[in-house]
C-alpha cells in the first residue's frame, strides 16, 4: 500500500515545522532555500515588516499577466545585494527556477492556541517575474537610516490565497522621492551580466545588459564631472505600484531614459517612459526647469530626433570618438517649468 506526499493548499495554516516537512528550508528567517527539497520557502510579516523598511503584499493593479505580490529582499541593515550572508538568499529568490527550485510564500497569521509558536498561512507558488525580476528601492532599516531595498515581483504559477488583508495600502499622494543608489545598482547590473552568462542570453538580457552598459557609463561620466547621480522613486498617489525611474541628475534636474538601440520600438519606449514619469515630477522643487533626456547608444535619425522634438525631449549619445556628445530639444516647450504639454490642451487629447 502506497501513501501519496503531504501537501499544503494555498489558504491553509501551519506552523514552521509542518511546513519544513513538507517543503524544507530553515526553523528561522525569511528566505529559506533547501537543497534536499528542491524549494526557496519565503516567509513574510505583512504587520511587522514596515519597521524594518519591509512592505510586502498585492499589488492593487494587474498587467495583461495578472497579479503581482511584492516581497522585499533579506537584510535589515545597510543596502541588500545579491552578495554576502544576506545577499545569498537574495540570489536564490533570484535564480531560483535557473536552479530547478519553485517558490513558495507564506505569510505570518498567528500562533498555536496556548502556545508561542507561531503560524503561518500558505499563499501559493510563485515564480519571480521575467520581464522585471525585482525593483531597486529606497526604504528605511530597523535604524530608520534610509538604504537601498531588493523588491522582488512575484508571479503566481498555480492556484493562490488572496486576501484584501494582503494588499499593499495605496499611496495617500503623489510623492517623487530621490535616492543614491549607485553601489547597488552596480551590483545589480554586474549580477545580471553575470547570470546572462551562465545561460543561453535572450534578446531581452542583450538589451537589457546594452542599456546597463550605456546607463553606467554615462553615470560614471556625471560623476566624474560633479554631479548627484541616483533615481527617482514615485508613489502615485490611489495606486500600490511604485515608478522607478532610469538616472536622475539632481545637480540640473534632468531624467533620462535609455534605450539599448536607436530603433523606433525602442524610442518609442523610452519616450513614453519619460513623459509618464515627468508628469509626476514636475512637481519638485528646484532652480532649474525639468529637462527629459533620451540616453541612446548612436544619435537617432531624422525622423526619430523630430519625434522627440515635439515632445521636447533631447538625446545623449555615443559620439565617434566614444564620447557622449547632447542633441538638445529646441521644441517650443523648452524651458518649460511647470506647463502642459504642448498638446494637452488639443481637442484629440480631451476626447
Amino acid at each position: 500500500m502506497t501513501t501519496s506526499a503531504p501537501v499544503i493548499e494555498p489558504g491553509e495554516i501551519r506552523t514552521r515545522a509542518e511546513i519544513r516537512e513538507v517543503l524544507g528550508g530553515s526553523p528561522q528567517g525569511g528566505i529559506c532555500p533547501s537543497e534536499a527539497k528542491r524549494t526557496v520557502v519565503l516567509f513574510s510579516d505583512i504587520k511587522s515588516g514596515e519597521s524594518y523598511g519591509y512592505r510586502d503584499g498585492w499589488l492593487a493593479e494587474e498587467d495583461d499577466l495578472g497579479p503581482i505580490f511584492t516581497y522585499t529582499g533579506a537584510g535589515a541593515r545597510g543596502d541588500q545585494t545579491f552578495g554576502g550572508l544576506y545577499g545569498k538568499g537574495n540570489s536564490a529568490v533570484l535564480d531560483h527556477a535557473a536552479r530547478g527550485r519553485t517558490l513558495h510564500l507564506f505569510i505570518a497569521e498567528g500562533r498555536v492556541p496556548g502556545s508561542g509558536t507561531r503560524t503561518h498561512r500558505y499563499v501559493g507558488a510563485f515564480r519571480v517575474d521575467e520581464s522585471e525580476p525585482y525593483q531597486l528601492r529606497q526604504a528605511p532599516d530597523e535604524q530608520q537610516t534610509d538604504r537601498s531595498v531588493i523588491v522582488f515581483r512575484l508571479r503566481p504559477t498555480g492556484p493562490v490565497f488572496r486576501s484584501e488583508a494582503h494588499m499593499l495600502p495605496k499611496a495617500r499622494a503623489t510623492r517623487p522621492i530621490f535616492f543614491r543608489a549607485r553601489e547597488a545598482t552596480r551590483l545589480a547590473r554586474a549580477q545580471r551580466r553575470q547570470r546572462s552568462q551562465q545561460r543561453n542570453p535572450t534578446p531581452e538580457d542583450a538589451a537589457a545588459l546594452r542599456r546597463d552598459e550605456l546607463s553606467e557609463s554615462y553615470e560614471d561620466h556625471l560623476a566624474a564631472v560633479g554631479h548627484s547621480v541616483g533615481h527617482l522613486q514615485v508613489e502615485v498617489k490611489d495606486k500600490t505600484s511604485t515608478l522607478i525611474s532610469d538616472l536622475y541628475d539632481e545637480s540640473d534636474n534632468t531624467l533620462y531614459g535609455t534605450a539599448e538601440s536607436t530603433s523606433r520600438e525602442a524610442m518609442r519606449s523610452v519616450l513614453a517612459q519619460l513623459l509618464d514619469l515627468s508628469r509626476y515630477i514636475r512637481t519638485m522643487e528646484h532652480d532649474q526647469p525639468l529637462r527629459l533626456m533620451v540616453l541612446s547608444p548612436e544619435l537617432p535619425d531624422g525622423d526619430i530626433q523630430a519625434l522627440l522634438e515635439e515632445h521636447d525631449v533631447g538625446v545623449i549619445y555615443r559620439d565617434e570618438a566614444g564620447g557622449f556628445s547632447e542633441l538638445q530639444s529646441a521644441g517650443p516647450a523648452s524651458g518649460r517649468t511647470g506647463a502642459p504639454f504642448p498638446c494637452a490642451e488639443c481637442p484629440a487629447a480631451r476626447a
